[in-house]
């Protein structure tokens, strides 16, 4: 108990862990809580973004679906390879949903998950079409940048960096998909249908962000998992969604 209490407090204050074998039994709880998470959410957002290449207007759309499709299934492999060390087992991890399935288009999830499987509950809905592929991209593209300021901080040094590595690339995501709204809102009538989606989207995209009076935080703070609490993740999102849709009339 007190090797434990000694590393809660040098986790606290800034330290970092950089292997398994130095990771006390409830933080390595919580850290691969937060992998599962993330590579669930992953796979699943390159299993959506795979049927949705043939929704693409052009060549160049297909490219940037067929890109986000690839590089978020090696984001997934990457944070699996973290897990492995922990003594998960990558193949059958992988094999163990069918991450391209959905609920029904009308499905209110909120920000419940389903037993086992950790994707964000966003990644459960089905996409309809191009403009909504667009715009789900873009809104949660801006989600996961604002996630990213916490997983780049993290306390376990290994993963740490590949957050860092991923970052940069999942922004690019969210500037592909903001080319392609700002095609798009150029008829009023593709305007409406980008703003429909955005109904849509919206709140489910901001259910990802979690109970905003959840007590994890508190927990994952002291073992430096964490640095801003749900609500303050959210707010910065939602301002962040008010910046880009407002200049296009959304």
């Amino acid at each position: 108990m007190s090797d434990t209490m000694n590393i809660e407090d040098y986790l606290t204050k800034g330290g970092v862990l950089s292997a398994p074998n130095n990771v006390p039994a409830r933080y390595r709880g919580e850290l691969m809580r937060m992998m599962s998470s993330f590579v669930d959410s992953e796979l699943a957002a390159s299993a959506g973004f795979a049927s949705s290449i043939n929704f693409a207007p052009a060549i160049k759309e297909r490219i940037a679906a067929s890109r986000i499709t690839l590089e978020k299934a090696d984001h997934a492999e990457r944070v699996l390879n973290i897990m492995g060390d922990f003594g998960t087992d990558k193949r059958r991890y992988q094999t163990q949903y069918d991450w391209a399935a959905r609920v029904s288009r009308d499905s209110n999830l909120g920000t419940t998950r389903k037993e086992g499987d950790m994707r964000v509950s966003v990644f459960h809905y089905p996409i309809i079409g191009w403009t909504d592929a667009v715009v789900m991209n873009v809104l949660q593209g801006l989600a996961t940048g604002v996630l990213m300021t916490e997983f780049t901080r993290i306390s376990y040094a290994p993963l740490a960096e590949v957050f860092r590595e991923i970052a940069p690339r999942e922004t690019r995501h969210m500037q592909l998909g903001l080319e392609g709204l700002t095609s798009i809102v150029r008829t009023d009538t593709s305007r409406e249908e980008a703003a429909a989606s955005i109904a849509y989207w919206r709140p489910r995209v901001a259910a990802g962000f979690g109970d905003p009076q959840s007590g994890r935080f508190e927990i994952l703070a002291r073992f430096g998992l964490r640095h801003s609490p749900n609500s303050a993740l959210l707010s910065r999102w939602q301002s962040e969604c008010s910046a880009i849709l407002t200049p296009l009339g959304l």
